[in-house]
């Protein structure tokens, strides 16, 4: 310890052997106290001393602390800038992919109509035939009868 503290051996002797104490016994038992005392009792002076350096290693942290939150601040802010730039080109890949697979499926859908309308028209065409050479027949079928009643007649 720095700060020294005053303990009054002399003092404290004298009253050990007013109290029954050997002389010897006083002595030993004052310089023991003595030690004590000086080595271990913090004096004021101590404290302060004491209280000035954790002031001093309490301020150092905060400036540390402050510093170290900042570089974290900025390290934060670009890591975010960055996957923000990623997610915008991420998106900006899907959406060219889903326009393309859209104009896909819409040239799919027109062709597939496009076919399903040949096929229709050729399919509505067989049956114009077919009904065609049924109402001829069946005309020919009518004229037949009609013919055939006329005769009779």
């Amino acid at each position: 310890m720095t700060g020294t503290l005053v303990f009054d051996t002399l003092a404290f002797s004298k009253k050990l052997i007013a109290a029954g104490f050997t002389p010897q016994q006083a002595e030993i038992q004052a310089e023991t106290f003595a030690e004590i005392i000086d080595q271990k009792i913090a004096s004021k002076s101590d404290l302060k001393e004491s209280e000035m350096i954790l002031r001093r290693d309490m301020k150092e942290m905060e400036v540390a602390l402050k510093r170290d939150m900042k570089e974290m601040e900025v390290s934060l802010k670009r890591d975010i800038e960055e996957k923000y730039t990623e997610l915008k080109r991420d998106m900006k890949e899907m959406e060219v992919s889903l326009k393309r697979d859209i104009e896909e499926k819409y040239t799919e859908l027109k062709r597939d109509m496009k076919e399903m309308e040949v096929s229709f028209n050729s399919k509505l065409k067989e049956l114009e035939s077919k009904l065609i050479i049924k109402l001829g027949a069946m005309i020919a079928v009518a004229i037949t009868i009609v013919a055939t009643l006329v005769k009779m007649l």
